[in-house]
């Protein structure tokens, strides 16, 4: 069962599809440095077939440079299917090119993909003068569909976030279902939360499945799991950091949760990496002190409380919760993009460490695996994270799909 990810950002969707058994033919991605995390996932997954781990783990240790691992175990197909271009225009042409070769007369049984959700975000629009209503990104679902014409696939899935639903009164999501439809599909959506599969964090998208008219198929019936784990079991078997600190191999403080080895995110080896914390100027890390000591009393910190010396701005009406504890004791509020500007929203639950996440644990709250490397560096790292479709639910999504379609 052959697919395509558009828009695949780090390969969160793709990472649930290839564990569920589809095969991916190629990823389209503008942003080089998620190319570069997908190419690496990618020779993981080959090298996991041929039961050649021990090689991936040491470039993890960097043992070996990138430029070594990607010539000595990537393969060349590797490298042609990750394909850095934006989507759109002129592009496809040469897009499609790519990808029949990478296909090789194989049918493509599946589109998946995301485009990028800004223009329906509930605060993009809340930010934009217009609402984003003149935002080209609005019609990015056109492009999409031009994929959906040139391969015919048995079925798609378009994820997004919860505000395209709401977008411009509903009109871009009634225009979007009519367009579907219109080139022969039959399609229904849904509203999930990440922690109904297992993922520790409160995130609602809508998924949104298309199939073709002729073909056997029902909107799947997701099984949801009761989730009784806390973030604290991501955390606990995690080395203390300070901020700014920077060793990105550290050895695990303790042994694995329950939730951990649940859920496979720990691999089986000694290490980890990108455990790495971003630095404060310590009037953050005084802010981050008073909003962990109200909220170890069941307080959330609000803007205007602050005292007036630590105060930077005089809008205290907008964003008043810029600066957020992350419950330990609970599931984390959504994980966004904006973690890769500063870690004021995701302060980590603890006097302890007074400090912001660091990218290990965010991709955790996200529910990447241990051995997931996001290339790049830190910041590059967090946005990848914050873009993502959580692996969990991407993976009960694809196996659904994967049982009606085989």
């Amino acid at each position: 069962m052959n697919f395509i990810d558009l828009f695949s950002g780090a390969g969160g969707l793709s990472e649930g599809f290839i564990k569920a058994g589809f095969n991916p033919i190629a990823h389209v991605e503008i942003d080089s440095n998620a190319c570069k995390t997908l190419e690496t996932r990618l020779v993981y997954h080959k090298l996991k077939e041929e039961n050649k781990l021990d090689n991936y783990y040491d470039y993890l240790l960097e043992k070996i440079s990138r430029e070594n691992f990607m010539s000595k175990f990537g393969s060349k197909g590797i490298s042609e299917s990750v394909i850095n271009t934006a989507i759109g225009g002129n592009n496809n042409k040469e897009i499609f090119n790519k990808i029949n070769n990478l296909a090789n007369n194989r049918e493509i049984d599946l589109v998946v993909g995301g485009p990028p959700c800004q223009a329906y975000s509930l605060i993009g629009r809340a930010r934009d003068k217009n609402g984003m209503k003149d935002d080209s990104r609005n019609y990015l679902y056109k492009e999409y569909a031009k994929f959906l014409k040139e391969y015919n696939p048995k079925a798609f899935v378009f994820e997004n976030v919860i505000g395209l639903i709401t977008a411009n009164e509903g009109k871009f999501f009634k225009n979007m279902k009519a367009y579907f439809k219109r080139i022969g599909y039959e399609l229904d959506y849904s509203i999930e939360t990440s922690s109904d599969y297992g993922v520790l964090q409160k995130r609602k998208r809508i998924i949104l499945i298309g199939w073709q008219k002729n073909i056997d198929f029902e909107f799947p019936k997701f099984e949801k799991i009761t989730n009784n784990w806390i973030v604290n079991d991501l955390l606990v078997d995690l080395k203390k950091l300070k901020h700014g600190e920077q060793n990105n191999i550290t050895k695990y403080k303790s042994d694995t949760t329950e939730y951990l080895s649940h859920f496979e995110l720990r691999n089986g080896v000694d290490f980890v990496t990108q455990h790495v914390a971003r630095p404060h100027n310590n009037r953050d890390l005084e802010i981050y002190k008073i909003a962990i000591k109200k909220f170890e009393k069941g307080e959330r910190l609000k803007y205007p409380d602050l005292p007036e010396r630590l105060k930077t701005h005089k809008n205290q009406k907008s964003f008043v919760d810029r600066f957020k504890v992350v419950d330990a004791n609970g599931h984390s509020h959504t994980m966004v993009a904006h973690i890769a500007k500063d870690g004021h929203h995701y302060i980590y639950p603890n006097k302890k460490q007074v400090r912001s996440l660091s990218v290990r644990e965010a991709a955790r709250i996200q529910s990447f695996p241990d051995n997931f490397f996001f290339e790049g560096g830190r910041t590059s790292a967090f946005k990848q994270i914050g873009n993502a479709v959580p692996p969990l639910m991407a993976k009960e999504i694809a196996n659904k799909i994967y049982q009606q379609l085989i």
